[in-house]
């Protein structure tokens, strides 16, 4: 009797889920990351830097889900250069625009919010 009382306690547990203090659905069913990612405005833009070096630049990534350094990790794993994370934006070493916004693209931010430069 014991063992069927502690089974139906874990049972009831698993069952009630936690919600979401932004959207107020579960947990599993939370929408807001895809809702911040379509609200998002991303620019990818050339700088000449100094002794004319190209730099791209991403921002406009503000995702509370994701962290900026390690999205910028892997996109310099993509793009197989150097860079930085600083002051809310990205920094890679050369013209990397367009495998910037495929990845962009591949990670689930809408191509219509990706804007080059």
């Amino acid at each position: 009797m014991k063992i069927l009382y502690s089974t139906i306690a874990i049972v009831s547990l698993s069952i009630m889920a936690e919600i979401c203090p932004t959207c107020g659905l579960p947990k599993d069913l939370c929408v807001c990351s895809e809702i911040d990612r379509e609200q998002q405005r991303i620019r990818i833009r050339l700088e000449t830097r100094k002794f004319g070096r190209p730099t791209t630049i991403v921002d406009g990534i503000n995702d509370k889900n994701t962290n900026l350094a390690s999205t910028a990790q892997k996109l310099k794993g993509v793009c197989a250069c150097g860079g930085t994370a600083k002051n809310g934006q990205i920094l890679l070493q050369g013209d990397h625009r367009e495998k910037v916004r495929e990845y962009l693209i591949k990670l689930g931010y809408p191509e219509e919010n990706i804007e080059l430069q």
